[in-house]
């Protein structure tokens, strides 16, 4: 399949979740379809509904959201545009953090916080069971066993399918794992920021799915290594960087995000980029200063 034809996730193959939830390695992050700040509802509300509506049409099974995100909007918009939802598609939201204003985020992690949270989600994905509920970031004024204790017990309800982690270091998830089996990691993840490689590499060895944010490692710009490969494929860069992360390990699944279908659809081309290993492997030999994971 060349970019050229209409895009479809499932060319990046699949990966499956938590040994029951088989998605395409190429997701949705619905982010962006929020207000400016990730603050309350998007300039265009109809424009929103098609983008999350064609990321499925093109094949797209996985969509990642959170309860902050708007706070609330994100999660009502996917709901407004899927529900009833199409066979297969998987929503995956996380809890954790709160939003007092545009571009604030607090943590709050306690048990009653992720309790009230989930119902939240609950209502307005208008779901029974969230099928990956995620801890959006470990609360340092909480204790991490708490926080992942109450999702179990939530999971003990039948009110979460899956527990998965976003934000979090090799430690954290391996004393998450003692308590509940954890189906899938998000952290900051690209070719250029290469912080979690370890990490990429555990879950690898434990087949749990890595959920990488901002595929070109929030730069301003693409990386030259990364221009210069686009160009030679003929590509973008956000779609060279995509594939790189396909390529790098069976079970990554990139989940850009954007409010554009345009850009939705060059995102979801980049599942049928095969990088050679030369391009592959003068990406990889990138090597930034390490980030810190955002808190």
């Amino acid at each position: 399949m060349s970019l050229e034809q209409r895009p479809s996730a499932a060319a990046a193959g699949t990966f499956t979740i938590g040994g029951d939830l088989t998605v395409n390695r190429l997701g949705y992050g619905a982010m962006r379809i929020t207000g400016p700040g990730i603050w309350g509802p998007p300039a265009d509300k109809e424009a929103a509904l098609a983008t999350v509506r064609h990321a499925v049409e093109l094949g797209v099974n996985i969509i990642d959201t959170a309860d902050s995100y708007g706070p609330n909007v994100s999660e009502e918009l996917i709901s407004e545009a899927l529900y009833p939802y199409p066979s297969g598609v998987v929503v995956a939201t996380k809890g954790g953090w709160e939003r007092p204003g545009p571009g604030q985020w607090t943590h709050n992690a306690s048990p009653t916080h992720l309790a009230k949270a989930l119902e939240g989600s609950l209502k307005r994905l208008r779901l029974d069971r969230i099928d990956v509920y995620q801890l959006h970031a470990p609360d340092n004024a909480v204790s991490f066993e708490a926080s992942v204790g109450a999702l179990a017990k939530l999971r003990e309800q039948g009110k979460i399918r899956h527990v998965a982690l976003s934000n979090v270091t090799r430690e954290h998830i391996e004393r998450a794992r003692r308590i509940v089996p954890i189906v899938s990691v998000q952290n900051r993840y690209s070719f250029a920021d290469r912080e979690s490689d370890f990490i990429v590499d555990y879950c690898e060895e434990n087949n749990i799915a890595f959920f990488p944010w901002a595929p070109l490692g929030q730069a301003k710009e693409a990386h030259e290594a990364v221009k210069a490969v686009a160009a030679e494929m003929g590509a973008t860069p956000l779609q060279v960087a995509l594939a790189w992360l396909l390529k790098r390990s069976r079970v990554i699944v990139p989940i850009p995000g954007t409010s554009s279908i345009k850009h939705l659809e060059e995102n979801v081309a980049a599942a049928a980029l095969k990088l050679s290993e030369a391009a592959y492997e003068k990406l990889s030999a990138v090597n930034h200063p390490p980030a810190s994971l955002r808190g």
